[in-house]
């Protein structure tokens, strides 16, 4: 998986970019360096990263700012590193373009399967999505419009559907809640959090063995859902 992807690291912290180089280095991925938005724009030039993680908060120009250059022209994935209690801006930063999020301090063990599994995503592309979807016990058919638990068919009304296949389709990404909103239900929607509460708790209820300790729909407070494959 590792070997020639490209990850370019943005933050203006030397002692984490050189834990970072060191880390990514090791596990046989390509490493560049910015210490702002301004400068990772410029190695971009010349240079094609399969993924950007990037602090939020630089001088010049911040992570957020950053995010929504690169979703101008690239659809290359981005992992922001966010300090604790910032979950306004987790979600600006999910908004703006950004594919998931570690929190500081991090252990370095999470990360890499973040880095795995965000790199993992791309190596399918849009016009080549799978139509069967398999994650432990669960199954999704969607070319015949089919959810199975265990092989027994789960009912799921056409909302419910659409917003587990969503999802599903971005395993092991955060997806905030007005994305989901704006996709599932149109723009117009997207301060209605309560709509996913509901329609979420459904689903786990359906798919689940205990909706109280979800294994598939993880909630990220405050920023959005996760949908991950039981180990």
């Amino acid at each position: 998986m590792s070997e020639h992807k490209r990850i370019l690291v943005v933050d203006d912290e030397p002692q984490i970019t050189r834990v970072l180089r060191t880390s990514l280095s090791s596990q046989g991925y390509d490493i560049r360096v910015a210490n702002d938005g301004e400068t990772a724009l410029e190695i971009m030039k010349d240079w094609t990263p399969d993924m950007v993680i990037t602090d939020l908060a630089m001088p010049n120009m911040g992570g957020l700012e950053l995010c929504r250059r690169l979703r101008t022209t690239t659809q290359v994935p981005i992992v922001v590193l966010s300090v604790r209690g910032e979950e306004k801006t987790k979600v600006q930063a999910l908004d703006a373009g950004a594919d998931d999020y570690v929190t500081k301090p991090f252990g370095m063990e999470e990360l890499l399967a973040r880095v795995r599994a965000n790199l993992r995503r791309t190596t399918i592309s849009d016009g080549d999505e799978p139509k069967i979807i398999e994650a432990g016990d669960l199954k999704i058919d969607l070319t015949a419009h089919q959810v199975t638990v265990l092989n027994k068919e789960v009912h799921l009304t056409p909302k419910e559907f659409d917003l587990l296949v969503y999802l599903a389709r971005r395993p092991g990404k955060v997806v905030s809640h007005r994305a989901l909103l704006g996709a599932i239900w149109g723009g117009n929607s997207t301060e209605q959090v309560e709509y996913l509460r509901v329609f979420v708790g459904q689903l786990r209820k359906k798919l689940e063995p205990d909706a109280s300790s979800p294994r598939y729909i993880v909630t990220e407070p405050w920023v959005g859902y996760r949908f991950q494959a039981p180990e």
